[in-house]
């Protein structure tokens, strides 16, 4: 089973992704995965801390001569920040003295609830892990993933909806959604420059008044067969198993497959999509059967059904403000302002990306649950001869 853990803290001295289950075989291209770091750093509204990190993966284990070996793959990513925090969180006992506290808890964060959780008289220990500094360590891991998968033609890739209320009121073809990520300068990561503009002018807003703003970001699976997930149990749905994996993630607070809200206020005839049938494959399709829309977004009763898989995640403005809620002091229990600490204001197409790992570390498990193979070889041989049976049906 591929299983991925990560460990690290926001100020600590590295991050770390272990991944196992990978089959041996698998091309391990750095350049690739350090890109997948670069992006998950970039957007408009970004705070001081992506101006001193400068994400790279250095692999410890499981990869030899480039390619993966069957054993867990373990991945360090430097905290550049880590040299102002030495004394401040030292690993041993250190001097108490200099211990920066995070003395009132932050609305919206997981400072007051982790701290009394975990019995701490102040929330900086709840910071340091609950932090989206993590997510990190799962684009590294989900960058393994999507490196599984392309050689199947299975590709994942995410944009940018709607920040604030500026939204993109148009449907994005997989081209223009693919094409986002050769571009070397990442603005808010949606395919329309007019709605871009508009998403920037909500970010711009809230840069004046000291506030945060979220937004949706959408996440695609291209070239995903039918057949991926089962109707069978309640926890191998497809639909289900995506819908955690990205809610997993720091700010996510909902999650939708295809038209999913939408849906809820439509009628039957307005929402399900139509089937027919080309006697050719469609765009390399694994199937012949077609739709002449896709508001199921790739899945029908936890199964894919053949077309992409759409994925989308509403993430809530960022819980540290510049302009800080009121709040409590833990010591003293005394009504104050929220703590504060360097922090981005947007982050919406950084989440589209650390999202896009979880989609693709959730779907690659799936992929290797029904197609099995210790080796690449042998996986893509399973999987090739799934994908004629499908064809011929």
């Amino acid at each position: 089973m591929l299983r991925f853990s990560t460990a690290g803290e926001s100020h600590g001295e590295s991050l770390i992704a272990l991944v196992s289950g990978l089959p041996a075989g698998i091309e391990v291209d750095t350049n690739f995965i350090n890109r997948e770091l670069w992006r998950r750093q970039q957007g408009y509204g970004r705070g001081g801390r992506m101006r001193i990190e400068q994400d790279t993966a250095h692999i410890l284990s499981g990869v030899r001569h480039g390619k993966t070996i069957g054993s867990p793959v373990a991945m360090e990513i430097e905290n550049r920040d880590w040299k102002n925090w030495v004394d401040i969180l030292p690993v041993e006992t250190g001097d108490p003295g200099k211990h920066k506290a995070v003395a009132s808890p932050r609305p919206g964060h997981a400072d007051l609830a982790g701290a009394l959780k975990y019995d701490f008289p102040d929330a900086r220990y709840v910071l340091e892990r609950a932090s989206a500094r993590e997510s990190t360590a799962r684009v590294a891991a989900g960058a393994l993933a999507k490196l599984l998968l392309l050689p199947l033609g299975i590709d994942i890739a995410s944009h940018v909806i709607r920040v604030g209320q500026a939204e993109l009121d148009r449907d994005a073809s997989w081209d223009e959604v693919a094409a986002l990520r050769a571009k070397n300068e990442v603005l808010l990561g949606c395919v329309d420059e007019e709605a871009e503009a508009l998403m920037k002018a909500e970010v711009d807003k809230v840069l004046r008044t000291g506030d945060t703003v979220g937004g949706v970001f959408e996440v695609v699976i291209h070239g995903a067969p039918a057949g991926v997930g089962t109707h069978v149990n309640w926890d191998e749905r497809l639909d289900g198993i995506l819908a955690q994996a990205v809610m997993s993630l720091q700010a996510v607070k909902a999650v939708e497959i295809g038209r999913g809200v939408t849906a809820a206020e439509s009628f039957g005839s307005e929402v399900h999509d139509a089937i027919g049938y080309s006697s050719e494959a469609v765009d390399g399709r694994a199937t012949r059967f077609i739709r002449d829309h896709n508001n199921a977004g790739g899945v029908e009763g936890g199964i894919s059904n053949g077309e992409d898989v759409i994925v989308r995640g509403y993430l809530k403005p960022i819980s540290t403000l510049r302009r800080p809620l009121q709040s409590v002091r833990f010591d003293t229990r005394e009504e104050t302002k929220a703590a504060y600490e360097r922090s981005d204001v947007c982050v919406v197409p950084a989440a589209g990306v650390a999202a896009e790992a979880m989609v693709a570390l959730a779907f690659a498990r799936l992929v290797l649950e029904k197609f099995g193979g210790d080796s690449l070889k042998e996986l893509k041989r399973n999987y090739d001869g799934y994908v004629e049976q499908i064809r011929a049906y």
